[in-house]
């Protein structure tokens, strides 16, 4: 799955989503005598308590969950707090039970006098009816009449700062349409302020913009001014809502005390983009120099890559601006630039911020810029600076034609090369322009000299040119045109079978198929997040990996010893983002960025299972990608074409179809979205405020408009296809019946038509003669529901299929995802992994909505302590016996307990022992030390214990019940100690998610596992790699050890650290197969059978008469395992494989 935190890290995610509370800043206040009082709309929220958190700017937050607000009237709630000398405060509200209303996570910033919070939107009119007119202290007169026509704002803008010879208020009420600009004429209100009273109709707000009528424009850093009703002030880029002119003391501001960069830098409520309400002024930055004493900062963007900067600060003295700040302009490539009135102060403390979360506030201690011109440049603050833009020369030098394009086809691919171009200052990249077939005209960007075209008709003259770009944007002539005509389509894949044995003979690997070999650049597509993540620059599309490279890489994986993989998801995945295949949009259509010519999904279970490797398909009951599945319901959402949004929705094109990879012609997109917007609502969907601006900005500082983004309390989306709710306790029954995050739609999956879509696709795969299923999320659908209609559904088809003795052996894995160290998940059963491997034991109503919500109360009722017991993994003394799988539900489970713990070997087998008697059969569990979403211990990086933990912990996985698994690259301690994913806020080469492909580069053979008979390139050295030896022996022993594969194990008259015996016995086949193991620890084991012992791992034998067998420590990643010789086909092996550097 895709986790909370790359959610979170790639904008898609509100902390409020999440249930974080708002952060606290520190500092003390000031004395002073201004208040706010705060009005809370109750009606769409249904708290039973309602609790304000709050803190003075630059003061203090209160206690959370903060301060009892009082009933005001009808809907409403309210609080009066004292701000001291602070003009304003940041609000977050509760209802003191942990759920809380912190505005898309970035807190609420508020002035004094009557504020208004209703859904989001900020006003400044009492809605009881007591207004006083922003004043801070009681009148007896009645408030201010309104205009019939509605609500009004009486909008103050501060000149001292300007000193511009007129002022003009451009703006728009909130869904309605803009000024003509310049906009109104603002009029002398008192010393440096000016004022316009608009009428604002029944709107709540208004969007505006500030200019002195001669093109100078202040328009918030191009984000405009989202201002309430009532009276409204803006000072240098600060609201508030006392009247200027209405008292003849104005309290200095006082100095914050925090250093923080913001009382809460938070992603914003959306990731989507959005624009504004109109055509309003582009961006610009006063070109008068402000009165008294000014600073020019000029920020490098070199290293964090951002394309929006704002300049959060605070003059020595003074108080900070409203987070994020105020924006700054493009200077020249590389540097962004404002200027600022200081008052008095020398100095400023600054912070820097993108607009949508991330920050740079010099690690927590700010920025110290003084008066002048300052630069700010990797963490370095250089006063009294030159301009670093004085002596930028634009380059307008485009690059060299590319030349020597020559073309040529293989089947239905074409290989397209070209000779480097050259550039006054270095070329960026290639783009590519096919014509010929039947699909028109496709422009691809790529950032090499070899583009490979596959899925092409066939028999058909296709006809290419290649231009150069560089950085600036210049774009070179074409090239000379390539011709190559295809050939015939390759035959299509046989039909596939699944191999049907034990799945616990068979150590997994896992890989995202993605990230693991490139055999096909043709298909490699970067999304619309290529830039932004860093990837481009790097040459790193995230779709890079394919089938075809992992059908070429098979004999590595053999060679290694595995003989399954575990693949993440294949069905056409859409989102910014999909690489990881856990956005499902067409779960019937395989994601033609993984396929190739002759390289099929079905080619690829295919060779594996003619290699003897099982295929473990990922799949996703839970969600489909927040574009919905199609098929069953796609959303449609609000979008305009305007002169800010025509960059980021496409034109509808009749007869085109998203698959991923196919280029739409027209916007030289793969990732076209033309087919998911419309101007106008659709009939019958209930989006509430379709097409109406919000208070909300994107990334680009667009504003946000209602219904333009998916969302499960939209209306949106149908409650009969999806659940229309957030998930707000992650042990509660809610995290089964709504949404995980924004792009992880919630399947409606105890609704019939939703339950057929999902089993209707993932039978086209077990037809194709998949091994198995890891299924992701699956503590999201109640057990129930699996128990009823999802697990007999796939047992019915594989039976059918392939008969009842290979059923028995499709192998289903969920995750569960307990990131806790206990044995049941903070006592809640519902939530725990080991409780989705058991049958239910009670009937419930045939609706399945009632059944799953009784089922949770029933088995909540019952608790910890009345679950059902199995000793199917455990010997009885030194016997095996026929375990009981009659209350088997048909999933087995991620060991959750022993990953969690594999800081330590040591805790994780003690951990893993514990919870063994609650699950029905443990010798089935699927241990792992970390995956794709978090090393041990929720660990948000890939494993650092270092290769001697790395090789105990590998021993211990080899021999102790469970099938060991192992992440692609671990073998090599690949990218140790990298986050394991940022989504696109970082290059994947930066992260646990990179490609793995230039380490095993080149060939190799493996007759047999664990076995390679030659390899060259980097994939030898790879090879030669000291993990490597060791997961290559542990298999060979694990493959010749049958009580290790499937045994039951003891404890039981064994004395030692990691120390264990283990039986597997079958009459019918005549295995008998007794072992005892110690890994790293010394170990004594008594009252066993008689007999030989031979060890795999040295060769030493030893005769047992007394029942006792004393094995001396064999050190850190090193094992001992003696087997019993019991003659015949049961004989011990004696040593197996050759010494390495940790089993010897």
């Amino acid at each position: 799955m895709l986790t909370a935190v790359a959610a979170l890290t790639a904008g898609l995610l509100s902390t409020a989503q999440l249930g974080v509370t708002a952060s606290a800043a520190t500092g003390t206040t000031a004395g002073g005598s201004n208040t706010a009082t705060v009005f809370y709309y109750t009606k769409t929220r249904n708290w039973t308590a309602y609790d304000l958190h709050w803190a003075p700017d630059g003061g203090s937050w209160t206690t959370a969950p903060g301060v009892a607000m009082e009933a005001a009237c009808t809907d409403w709630v309210k609080k009066t707090v004292d701000l001291g000398a602070a003009t304003g405060l940041q609000a977050t509200f509760n209802n003191g039970s942990g759920t809380w209303d912190n505005n898309g996570g970035k807190n609420y910033a508020l002035g004094t006098g009557t504020v208004v919070v209703k859904d989001g939107v900020i006003a400044h009119s009492d809605p009881c009816g007591t207004d006083n007119g922003g004043t801070t202290s009681p009148s007896s007169s009645p408030s201010p009449s309104q205009s019939s026509t509605g609500a009004s704002a009486t909008v103050y803008y501060y000149t001292k700062t300007r000193n511009w010879s007129a002022y003009d208020l451009h703006y728009a009420p909130n869904g309605g349409t803009w000024t003509t600009a310049p906009g109104v004429a603002m009029e002398a209100a008192c010393t440096d302020w000016v004022k316009k009273t608009v009428d604002l109709g029944t709107a709540t707000g208004l969007q505006a913009t500030f200019n002195n009528g001669s093109g100078t424009w202040d328009n918030n850093g191009g984000k405009n001014y989202a201002l309430g009703t009532g009276v409204v002030t803006v000072k240098d880029g600060v609201l508030g809502s006392t009247a200027p002119c209405a008292t003849t003391t104005s309290p200095s501001p006082s100095a914050s005390a925090s250093a923080s960069a913001s009382a809460s830098p938070s992603p914003s409520a959306s990731a989507s983009a959005s624009a504004s309400a109109s055509a309003s002024p582009s961006p610009s930055a006063s070109s008068s120099t402000p009165a008294g004493k000014s600073a020019t900062v000029f920020y490098s963007t070199a290293v964090v890559g951002w394309s929006i900067v704002n300049l959060h600060y605070a003059p020595a003295g003074g108080a900070w601006t409203a987070a994020p700040g105020i924006g700054m302009t493009l200077a020249c490539p590389g540097w962004y630039k404002r200027t600022v009135d200081l008052g008095s102060a020398a100095t400023m403390a600054a912070t820097f911020n993108n607009g949508n979360g991330t920050w740079d506030n010099n690690n927590g201690a700010n920025y110290v810029v003084p008066a002048g011109v300052s630069t700010v440049q990797n963490g370095k603050v250089t006063g009294n600076a030159a301009d670093p833009c004085a002596a930028v020369v634009p380059d307008t030098t485009a690059p060299s034609v590319p030349a020597g394009v020559e073309a040529s086809a293989t089947d239905t691919s074409i290989v397209l090369t070209w000779e480097p171009a050259s550039d006054n200052v270095g070329v960026t990249g290639y783009q590519v322009t096919r014509s010929g077939g039947t699909k028109g005209t496709s422009v691809i960007n790529v950032g090499s000299t070899v583009y490979s075209d596959s899925g092409l008709e066939a028999r058909t003259v296709y006809t290419y040119t290649v231009k150069a770009l560089d950085a600036a944007g210049n774009v070179s002539a074409a090239s000379a045109a390539a011709v190559a005509t295809t050939g015939d389509a390759p035959p299509a894949a046989a039909p596939g079978e699944m191999i049907g044995t034990d799945p616990r003979k068979d150590p997994i690997y896992f890989v995202l198929t993605a990230r693991f070999y490139d055999g096909d650049t043709s298909n490699d597509r970067g999304g619309n997040q290529d830039v932004k993540s860093g990837n481009a620059a790097n040459n790193d599309p995230m779709f890079r990996g394919d089938f075809k490279g992992l059908v070429q890489k098979l004999d590595y994986i053999k060679g290694l010893g595995f003989s399954a993989v575990w693949i993440t998801p294949v069905v056409l995945n859409r989102s910014d983002y999909d690489y990881h295949g856990y956005h499902g949009y067409d779960f019937y259509k395989v994601d033609p960025r993984l396929e190739s010519a002759g390289a099929s999904y079905q080619d690829l279970i295919n060779a594996a299972h003619a290699k003897g490797i099982k295929i473990y398909q990922d799949v996703v009951y839970n969600h489909s990608s927040r574009w919905g599945a199609k098929g069953l319901y796609v959303p449609t959402v609000y979008g305009v074409r305007d002169a800010q949004w025509s960059w980021y929705y496409d034109e509808k094109q009749p007869g085109f179809e998203y698959d991923g990879l196919t280029v739409e012609p027209k916007s030289g997109k793969s990732y076209y979205n033309g087919d998911l917007w419309s101007t106008t609502q659709p009939s019958g969907q209930t989006c509430v405020g379709w097409g109406t601006p919000t208070q909300y900005k994107s990334p680009e500082g667009y504003t946000i408009y209602n219904c333009q983004w998916p969302s499960p309390t939209s209306g949106m989306f149908p409650s009969k296809y999806y659940h229309t709710c957030w998930i707000g306790n992650w042990e509660g029954e809610d995290s089964r019946s709504c949404w995980l995050a924004d792009d992880l739609a919630d399947f409606n999956t105890e609704n019939a038509d939703v339950q057929n879509y999902l089993i209707g696709a993932y039978n086209k795969y077990i037809d194709m003669g998949v091994d198995g299923f890891r299924v992701d999320t699956a503590v999201h659908i109640p057990r129930v529901t699996w128990n009823r209609r999802f697990l007999p559904a796939i047992q019915q088809r594989v039976t059918q299929d392939w008969g009842p003795a290979k059923a028995q052996n499709f192998f289903v894995f969920g995750e569960v995802a307990a990131f806790v160290n206990d044995k049941w998940n903070r006592g809640s059963v519902n939530h725990s992994a080991q409780f989705y491997t058991w049958k239910e034991r009670k009937d419930y109503t045939a609706d399945d909505v009632q059944a799953a919500l009784d089922q949770y109360n029933y088995e909540e009722q019952l608790g910890t302590g009345n679950q059902p017991t199995s000793t199917n993994a455990f010997l009885n003394g030194n016997t095996y016996h026929a375990p009981d799988h009659s209350k088997f539900s048909g999933m087995n489970i991620i060991d959750m307990r022993m990953h969690m713990n594999f800081g330590d070997a040591h805790n994780a087998f003690g951990n893993g022992k514990d919870s063994d008697d609650s699950t029905n059969d443990a010798t089935y569990n699927v241990v792992y030390v970390d995956s794709h979403d978090y090393g041990p211990n929720k660990s948000s990086v890939r494993y650092t214990g270092g290769t001697d933990a790395w090789a105990e912990n590998m021993a211990l996985m080899w021999t102790f019940r469970g099938i060991p698994t192992l992440y692609y690259g671990s073998e090599i301690e690949f990218q140790a100690g990298k986050q394991i994913d940022c989504g696109p806020s970082c290059p994947l080469a930066t992260t646990g998610r990179a490609y793995y492909g230039d380490h095993v580069e080149g060939t190799v053979t493996a007759p047999d596992f664990s076995v390679v008979s030659s390899a060259s390139g980097a994939v030898a050295t790879t090879l030669q790699q000291p993990l490597v030896k060791q997961v290559q022996r542990l298999n060979q022993i694990r493959r010749a050890i049958p009580a290790l594969q499937m045994g039951q194990y003891s404890t039981e008259g064994v004395s030692g650290g990691m120390s264990f015996k283990r039986r597997y016995t079958d009459a019918a086949s005549g295995v008998d197969s007794f072992a005892l193991v110690t890994a790293t620890d010394a170990a004594t084991f008594t009252g066993i059978p008689n007999g030989t012992y031979k060890d795999a791992v040295s060769g030493d034998v030893r005769t047992v008469t007394n029942g006792t067998l004393s094995i001396a420590a064999p050190g850190k990643g090193n094992l001992r395992v003696y087997v019993l010789d019991l003659g015949g086909k049961n004989a011990a092996p004696g040593k197996i494989g050759t010494d390495g550097p940790y089993l010897k």
